[in-house]
């Protein structure tokens, strides 16, 4: 091609001129979508989904279900309900996202009358991404708080109050204040008064840990419930500046330069459990946890009790992060023929087997601090935030050279926490890149940053002294049976509406032909099995609903209120898209239905090139880029 009329500067296809300007930075040299851009290299996306899928709590809660739930038998229904619930509907979405190089609302071009389903899903993600940053600002905290020479929450401090201690402390005893008269009263009115308790009297209650005094003290300065809001924590408040900031910048450039950072961010964790495995199994009592967690404590009878079935069931569906739009989001990125049914695979073992794998560097480290204080494994172990903050650095702060190993530990919280923070921003900035092409081409960064920033505010409140307890419903609402709803619409929206034949004809057009025997499983299970049992989940977790409570502090109804209506704002939205597209349809009600009900004129691959005989009537939309304008519903009318 002639230099003079295609400089160095310029990337030239045919007669399109892609510059390598700031508007254009998101797009590669050799990406295939010259529109959206494709993922640098393969591996830029497998970690992405790696470090997407694997979060914090594949650290802090599955070890405990698997501890609570029979230990290594617990890994039979998790691995069978992979099968039929996770891996089915991970492959589905993965697919779904490539076909069209959509993002989760868009993509329902598939089926409008489902718009609504993609909203909702973006919505969920939007009041997770705003608590999710802040259990990373929790990690930024105490990873800062630990370089010291000794650990704060090491010993009972100024902060601590009478009840701190790691052993059980006195309440009641008996004294004699009379010749024969024999009373009991409490401790504090015994060291009053000079009294001695009498041998063998002594009442005891466990006392509360340094470093749950710590938590709740000195790290979250927690108020007395939900309506007490207090002041803003200010170095909590910094420390979620600082995790937004982070997050900024690594989405900066979109997937190219996310794509970079999870280099570090999704293989670093692995690097820390490692070591702190290998630094667990030499301490005294770890054997002990282990076999807690996994081993000698196994327990087979646990399997015919369905709550154990129904928390594998639950912890794949989360773990996965599935129907959350993040992973539409980011295989809409690939080009068009990679091979997403091995990609699936592969992601979801990796997710899998990182889990077991850190359940041995947790139990390992607790067993050692059960030895040290002459417990139970069952005494001390614990799950979420509880784990995280309290149980797991107080055993850190009892080993040698304990600032070390927190660091270590807090840094891997904060590592596995972006990979998550990173693909749910892409979500919403990939949400607003189909909606406004146009636009997000020219102003990807201002439009990124100004996302963490609003999400920055409006997590503030989950840095007052009543943060955790916004934190806690907001994970107890919108991360819950909301996100079942979306799952359970989508697998009967695109396998039973849309036609799962039909969905499988798409997927070879990507991977290739495949025999039928080989879609025997999938069929099975997108027509049946996956949806009957996410919907068995969804009424079980309907049926147990509970009101929320933290550290047992109820919360009180207007609190409550506010959850309900969080989640009913996410799904409602599922109607309303229905009924507007009805409306905007034309003939009788049962025609606009049926006509809801068809795929958009266009729908289909992304590029011309990839439509083949199947798509070759819908529309060209690289042709009409230049002359129509995205609508809401992600579909274009003329200008």
């Amino acid at each position: 091609m002639d230099k003079l009329k295609c400089p160095s500067f310029f990337k030239c296809r045919g007669k399109e001129k892609v510059t390598a300007s700031s508007e254009n930075f998101h797009i590669g040299e050799n990406d295939e979508n010259p529109d959206r851009g494709n993922w640098s290299k393969k591996s830029d996306y497998l970690l992405s989904m790696v470090g997407y899928a694997v979060g914090l709590g594949n650290v802090w809660r599955f070890p405990y279900l698997t501890y609570n739930n029979g230990g290594g038998a617990f890994l039979i229904p998790y691995a069978i309900m992979l099968a039929l619930a996770g891996l089915p509907l991970f492959f589905l979405e993965c697919s779904l996202g490539q076909f069209a190089s959509l993002g989760p609302v868009s993509v329902w071009r598939i089926l409008p009358l489902f718009q609504g389903v993609g909203i909702t899903m973006v919505l969920i993600s939007i009041f997770v991404t705003i608590y999710y940053n802040v259990i990373i600002a929790y990690s930024l905290y105490y990873m800062f708080a630990s370089f010291q020479r000794e650990l704060p929450w090491q010993n009972c401090s100024y902060w601590a109050d009478k009840t701190c201690s790691r052993s059980p402390i006195v309440t009641h005893c008996n004294v004699s204040i009379k010749l024969g008269e024999i009373f009991q009263v409490n401790k504090s009115w015994v060291d009053v008064n000079n009294f001695t308790c009498l041998n063998g009297s002594e009442v005891y209650q466990p006392g509360q840990l340094p470093s749950e005094q710590y938590w709740n003290k000195v790290a979250l300065q927690r108020s007395s419930g939900l309506d007490e809001t207090g002041v803003i924590v200010w170095y909590l408040a910094l420390c979620l500046l600082l995790a937004w900031l982070i997050v900024g910048t690594a989405l900066f450039k979109g997937i190219k330069s996310s794509g970079k950072v999870v280099y570090f961010t999704a293989i670093f964790p692995y690097v820390v459990l490692l070591i702190l495995l290998i630094r667990g199994a030499t301490l005294d009592g770890a054997s002990k946890g282990i076999s807690y967690y996994i081993g000698a404590q196994s327990n087979f009878t646990k399997l015919r009790e369905a709550e154990v079935w129904k928390d594998a069931a639950t912890q794949i569906f989360y773990s996965l992060s599935v129907a959350w739009g993040g992973l539409v989001a980011l295989s809409s990125y690939n080009k068009f023929n990679n091979n997403c049914f091995s990609d699936a695979i592969v992601i979801c073992l990796t997710n899998c087997l990182t889990s077991v794998f850190a359940g041995f560097a947790i139990f390992s480290i607790l067993g050692h601090m059960a030895h040290i204080s002459g417990k139970e494994v069952s005494q001390v172990v614990k799950s979420g935030f509880d784990l995280a903050f309290i149980a797991y650095p107080e055993a850190l702060a009892q080993l040698p050279g304990g600032p070390f190993w927190s660091i270590l530990f807090f840094f891997m919280l904060l590592t596995l926490g972006l990979d998550s923070q990173f693909a749910s921003v892409e979500t919403i900035t990939t949400t607003i890149q189909d909606l406004f092409p146009k636009v997000m081409k020219k102003m990807r960064a201002p439009i990124t940053l100004c996302c963490c920033l609003v999400l920055f505010l409006l997590g503030l409140i989950c840095v007052t002294q009543a943060g955790i307890y916004w934190v806690h419903l907001i994970d107890h609402f919108c991360a819950g049976w909301g996100i079942l709803i979306a799952a359970i619409l989508e697998l009967m929206g695109i396998i039973w509406i849309y036609g799962g034949n039909r969905f499988i004809e798409d997927i070879e057009m990507m991977i290739g032909a495949k025999r039928w025997i080989f879609w025997l499983w999938w069929r099975a299970c997108w027509f049946v099995i996956t949806p009957v049992l996410l919907t068995a989940i969804l009424i079980w977790s309907l049926v147990q609903f509970h009101r929320p409570e933290y550290a047992q502090i109820p919360y009180p109804d207007w609190g409550v209120a506010i959850g309900w209506c969080m989640i009913i704002f996410c799904i409602i939205w599922i109607p309303i898209m229905a009924i507007i597209k009805i409306i905007q349809a034309e003939g009788t009600i049962l025609q606009r239905i049926v006509s809801c009900c068809r795929p958009a004129s266009n729908w289909g691959p992304y590029l011309e090139r990839h439509r083949g005989e199947r798509y070759k009537n819908m529309v060209d939309r690289e042709k009409e880029t230049d002359h129509e304008i995205p609508t809401v519903s992600g579909s274009r009318k003329p200008e």
